[in-house]
């Protein structure tokens, strides 16, 4: 048994602080939101973002951030993406050298380009970072249905550590030393996800969805491993794995606020009505930005930026995808 602390009670820190709790492990919760922490300790469930899913009477939940980081052996930071560096800082003072933090939300920061993992190390120099990633949707791993995902660390030792910590009948748990590759794949999938929720707003079918999604991957793994990620993360869980199931399912806020824009909503709108953080949409920028500092061709993630911030309507932007120049589709594959 472990002495775990998950910062963050959104849906997936609660879905991931009850899976603890399942495995056994000494667990504390914590939530900047006075409001939501009343709200668990009362009901022992997330009414709002996770209904359903019961939390153990052992697990501690908690505003004293001191009380959640001091003594932790391994602390799950679950904030959204754009308050990961804000969060850090806080911890920072109470983290002892060596702590270990695992990161669990998908992002790059718009302002560095920095990924969350190296967020986190910046502020916080003297723990240690790792990654927890790939298709994995809170509102299925609160109910215990079977999930697949990737634990990166920077040495073999720690990503076993967190194996162990998480891995158990129904959430098997993979190890890879790509923690780059890891966290720009998943932080991509949410901006192509953008892109097939515009498409089946705008009544498009199965064939558009494959298209997005297999073209999708492409432009994810050039960005990535221009940026130094391995091709081979993108082609696995945590880059076409993720993909998939942020683009196909109903639980996905990104599709969801694509869906919402391919009927006509603007941005905040749709970000408005889904009532949760839509991180595809600030990674958006960072990917144009990656894809031009590292000159690749990312033309669904350029078309879902215009979508975004250039006040282009989603029909259009499917228009411009179509009729670009014609190609090769794997310029690596030679003529006899």
């Amino acid at each position: 048994m472990a002495k775990v602390s998950v910062i963050g009670a959104g849906s997936w820190g609660t879905a991931l602080a009850s899976l603890l709790c399942k495995n056994g492990h000494e667990v504390t919760l914590w939530s900047i939101v006075e409001a939501e922490v009343e709200m668990l300790r009362e009901k022992r469930e997330h009414v709002d973002k996770l209904p359903g899913v019961k939390l153990s009477e052992s697990m501690e939940i908690t505003t004293d951030l001191q009380k959640a980081v001091r003594g932790a052996e391994l602390m799950v930071l679950a904030v959204p993406s754009p308050f990961t560096r804000s969060t850090a800082r806080k911890m920072a003072p109470l983290v002892e050298k060596g702590q270990l933090i695992v990161n669990v939300a998908k992002g790059i920061e718009e302002s560095t380009l920095m990924t969350l993992t190296d967020i986190i190390e910046e502020e916080i120099p003297g723990c240690r970072a790792a990654v927890l990633s790939g298709p994995s949707h809170a509102e299925e791993v609160g109910r215990g249905l079977p999930t697949t995902v990737v634990a990166g660390a920077r040495d073999r030792e720690t990503a076993e550590f967190i194996q162990n910590i998480f891995m158990n009948q129904v959430f098997r748990v993979y190890t890879s030393p790509d923690m780059l590759g890891i966290e720009l794949g998943g932080a991509l999938k949410n901006v192509i996800a953008l892109a097939a929720g515009i498409a089946d707003g705008l009544g498009y079918g199965d064939n558009t969805k494959a298209a997005l999604i297999t073209r999708g991957i492409v432009e994810m793994s050039r960005i990535g491993v221009a940026c130094g990620g391995r091709i081979e993360t993108f082609q696995g869980l945590t880059g076409i794995g993720d993909l998939i199931v942020t683009c196909a399912s109903v639980h996905s806020r990104n599709r969801k606020a694509g869906y919402l824009m391919g009927q006509g909503k603007t941005m905040k709108e749709a970000m408005d009505e889904v009532k949760m953080v839509v991180e595809g949409v600030y990674s958006a920028k960072a990917a144009v930005a990656l894809a031009r500092k590292y000159h690749v061709e990312i033309p669904i993630i350029e078309q879902v930026h215009a979508v975004l911030f250039e006040d282009k309507s989603a029909r259009e932007a499917v228009a411009g995808l179509m009729v670009r120049d014609k190609k090769v589709e794997n310029p690596l594959l030679p003529w006899n």
